[in-house]
């Protein structure tokens, strides 16, 4: 038997000998796990159950594990010990999706990765800066048009077509420009997928493969457009590298780099691949990016000593978007903290379930082969918004690990650091932050966001 963690001395514990909250016959616990408030009643579970303790949906028990020690080993034996639950790739696979890095295991996913993080390497995003800083400033026009009239800005959407625009335009050379033309075909149809994906992966019965209400049907035709929108994108970029071999070299956006790194010899990609990577972008680069910069903003609001200090960072170092340079970003130290203790308290991913691929051992819990981890992400005990602490390093900073941890760390980590400090230097170098109001509340889908909310600004003194 393996071990995910090194077990304290004496007997081993099974699922059964734990403790855990009371269930129903035939459904577990399905009734006490609210899908827009999964993560908040597993984390009430955790403080009332402990770290280790166990969950039953439908016929499925569960693993949950609330010690920030044992997630991080837990996830630091992926891909060997641990994958993606069976249930999220089958929901996937039945809406003719095709497995990108986020959920390809063994040999494809070692495959993707290296194709993915030539991607995604530094000196690629580098490269592509200039895009970025010219979304960034279109953004800032449209919150300078409603600072002078004295306008409310409806927060989430402007940050999601910001995300949007940028995935569009660093990872597939496409211009979409939602921020100033309104929302994208492409966008409504992410929205959509997203829910639903979250919304099979978490049911204990699967209904829609014998009845399908007006929302699957929907689901299915946003998934057969968006698929063809990808394949109009690779179509595209292919056309352009044909025409021009030397982009291969030296690509000008993600999709071509990954499109060129499937090209080497035994590089194992096929276009399915592709697909699903460009599919997974799409997805994982709208919704996680736009939630942590609404959290962020909202906590900056609310910490009037803390913003006034992110405010002169960015004055003294980025003020000017018609200039910005990638450097300037990287100096950002204060920005860069703030949004890493913006994710410890609300992560955009509060738990990560997993599915051993042999026999186990948790802590002092044996998991069997295919039996389910739920690694709760948000651990309690330091809820003050201190992004100093990051400056300082010590243990709260230890237990956030916003971008997962071990081999399967997220690819996208330096994009959406990036994202968020052009996007925070648009704000804080031109405007005035007086207000964040609306439904601050935590809602899960595909990751844990906010609740409409609406920003006013006025325009910087001087």
């Amino acid at each position: 038997m393996d071990t995910a963690t090194t077990p304290d001395r004496g007997a081993l514990r099974r699922l059964c000998d734990l403790p855990g909250p009371a269930g129903l016959p035939l459904i577990g616990n399905a009734l006490q796990l609210p899908p827009r408030k999964v993560h908040a009643a597993v984390e009430a579970m955790a403080l009332r159950h402990g770290p280790l303790f166990r969950l039953r949906v439908g016929r499925q028990q569960a693993l949950v594990v609330a010690d920030a020690a044992l997630v991080s080993a837990v996830l630091r034996d992926r891909p060997d010990g641990f994958r993606r639950p069976d249930v999220t790739a089958h929901a996937s696979d039945e809406l003719g999706g095709e497995r990108g890095v986020f959920l390809a295991e063994g040999t494809a996913w070692r495959n993707q990765r290296k194709m993915v993080m030539q991607a995604f390497a530094p000196h690629a995003i580098k490269a592509y800066f200039p895009l970025l800083a010219r979304v960034g400033k279109r953004l800032q026009a449209r919150w300078a048009e409603a600072a002078q009239a004295g306008a409310p800005v409806a927060l989430n959407a402007d940050l999601k077509r910001f995300t949007v625009d940028v995935v569009a335009g660093l990872a597939f050379g496409e211009e979409v420009n939602t921020i100033e033309h309104g929302d994208d075909v492409v966008q409504q149809q992410l929205e959509l997928i997203m829910q639903g994906v979250a919304r099979r992966s978490l049911l204990p019965l699967p209904y829609w493969r014998y009845v399908k209400l007006p929302f699957d049907r929907r689901l299915e035709t946003a998934v057969r457009d968006l698929r063809q929108a990808t394949d109009d994108f690779i179509a595209k970029a292919r056309q352009r590298m044909q025409d021009d071999p030397a982009r291969a070299q030296h690509p000008p956006n993600m999709l071509e780099a990954m499109l060129a790194a499937a090209d080497q010899d035994g590089s194992g990609i096929n276009h399915a691949a592709v697909v699903g990577n460009v599919s997974t972008m799409l997805l994982a680069g709208e919704d996680t990016t736009s939630s942590a910069l609404a959290w962020l903003i909202w906590l900056l609001s609310r910490h009037p000593a803390l913003l006034r200090r992110a405010q002169e960072e960015v004055r003294r170092i980025a003020p000017d978007a018609d200039a910005f340079t990638i450097e300037q970003m990287d100096q950002l130290d204060f920005i860069d903290a703030c949004a890493h203790e913006a994710m410890r308290l609300k992560p955009p991913a509060p738990f990560i379930p997993l599915q051993a691929n042999r026999d186990c051992v948790v802590g002092d819990v044996q998991v069997p082969k295919d039996g389910i981890v739920w690694c709760v992400m948000r651990h309690h005990g330091v809820e003050d918004f201190d992004p100093q602490r990051w400056l300082d390093g010590g243990p709260a900073r230890q237990s956030a690990m916003p971008f997962g941890s071990g081999p399967r760390l997220c690819p996208g980590r330096y994009l959406s650091l990036l994202e968020i400090k052009v996007a925070m230097a648009c704000l804080l170098g031109r405007f005035e932050l007086l207000s964040v109001e609306g439904d601050s509340e935590e809602y899960h889908g595909f990751v844990m966001s906010p609740g409409a909310l609406t920003m006013r600004l006025s325009p910087a003194a001087g």
